[in-house]
Parts: C-alpha cells; structure tokens; sequence
C-alpha cells in the first residue's frame, strides 16, 4: 500500500471518529505495517494542508489523540445549529472542585473538601456525569478512600493534549498589588456589580 493512499485513509478515519484517535490505534488498525513514525509524520502533513488551504475545519493533536475540529471563529455559528446540544454549564463549584482535581490528582473527596471546606459529594458526582472526573484508584491509607482524576473528556473539553499542558499554578496568580487593589476600589455601580456577580455563578465550556 502507497503511502498517499494511507494518508487518505487516515483522513477518512479522522473525519468519522468521534473521539481523538491514538497514534497507536492506528498503528495497530493498519497491522503496524507503517510504523509509528510514518503515521504521525502522514498526520502532520494532513494538519499541514488543511491549514495552507485555509479550510474551515483543522486537525491537530489532543486529549492523546488527533481529530478533526471546526476552527474556533465558526464556533458561533455552530452554536447557533446546535444550540444547547454543543453546550454544558458548570456552576463555579463544579469548576473550583474540578480545578483542584485536575491540578492536584490523584486526590481523595476528603481532601478536596479540606482545600474548599465544603462538602463535594453532589458535585463530584455531576462531574462523573459529565464525564469530566473518573474513579484513579483508591488511596492505600485507612478505609482505603476513592481517588479521583480527570479524563480524556477533560483535555478534549479544554483543548489539551495532555495534563502537563495544563497552565503553571505560579501563572494563574494574580501579580502583587491587584487584589489589593481590587479590595480599596470603590464600585461604580451596585446593579452592575450585582449583575456581574450573578453572571460569574455559571460558566459554559464549549465541547471541541
């Protein structure tokens, strides 16, 4: 078999997946006939002339996987097809409780509830539901509690390829003096600040 016909069928493949395919899976369909060098360098010449013809459509690398997207500039539009199917909403708790899984994982519940002081059963369980948060293992300590991780469904959501690509802590940090400065200044306008404050309580994350 040529290899332009294997790129060609790589796209084909690409195009119908529904989930981001390993370069392994891959390998393997095609018999490791191709070695796995050959299919990602295949891959990335696919990327390459999706990206030169300026095509609505882009194929790149993520959750440990490659798979065809829309380009985020026909995200509205999409939207606006779809509507609420392309869509989720997670309340701010959801996503404090899945920032400090994602950053600190394997984690217990109990220790997530000690960083938030709260109590997370429900909003661990929406986030299995989502498909966001997944059982790690358990913790070799007494009663040998549950530890919780993220998924491939985390990285797709948030446009990773893999977790080390998550933004350093130090980064999320907002420089000396801001906070600061936010506490002494003076609000221009309680409605606004109200609304403001009521349309921070949900978020939407986008499904790629």
């Amino acid at each position: 078999m040529e290899l332009n016909d294997v790129k060609k069928i790589l796209e084909a493949l690409l195009f119908v997946a529904e989930q981001p395919l390993p370069v392994k899976a891959l390998e393997e369909l095609f018999e490791k006939e191709f070695s796995k060098e050959q299919i990602e360098t295949l891959l990335q010449d696919i990327a390459r002339e999706y990206e030169m013809r300026g095509s609505a459509l882009i194929m790149r690398e993520i959750a440990g996987g490659w798979q065809f997207s829309s380009r985020p500039e026909f995200g509205p539009w999409i939207r606006k097809l779809f509507k609420e199917r392309l869509t989720y909403k997670l309340s701010n708790s959801a996503l404090e409780t899945l920032s400090i899984i994602a950053y600190k994982q394997p984690i217990t519940r109990g220790e997530i509830e000690e960083i938030r002081g709260v109590e997370v059963s429900a909003v661990l369980d929406t986030l299995m539901e989502r498909r966001l948060v997944k059982i790690a293992g358990r913790k070799e300590t007494i009663g040998r509690p549950l530890l919780y991780g993220t998924t491939a469904e985390f990285l797709k959501s948030f446009g990773l390829k893999r977790l080390e690509d998550l933004p350093s802590v130090e980064s999320l940090v907002p420089p000396a003096g801001i906070e600061d400065e936010a506490k002494t200044e003076e609000p221009a306008n309680d409605s606004l600040d109200k609304d403001a404050a009521e349309g921070s309580k949900i978020e939407d994350i986008e499904r790629n």
